[in-house]
């Protein structure tokens, strides 16, 4: 599955989100709308890692998806 789709299904995607990143609020989810970078960036303020590393866990959850 590409980016595009998620961010286009965002409202369908975001328990998925939810359920996979535990630290990110409704709030965080909200903000993010789909931008993959920034869900990244949500993800290294709530779990206090660099960037490369969110982009890696995204790019993992996107395969599994």
């Amino acid at each position: 599955m590409n980016w595009d789709r998620i961010e286009g299904n965002w409202k369908q995607f975001r328990g998925q989100v939810q359920q996979q990143w535990g630290k990110l609020t409704d709030d965080d989810v909200d903000y993010v709308e789909g931008r993959r970078d920034q869900l990244a960036g949500r993800l290294q303020e709530r779990y206090g890692i660099a960037r490369d590393e969110a982009d890696r866990q995204i790019d993992d959850w996107l395969a599994r998806h």
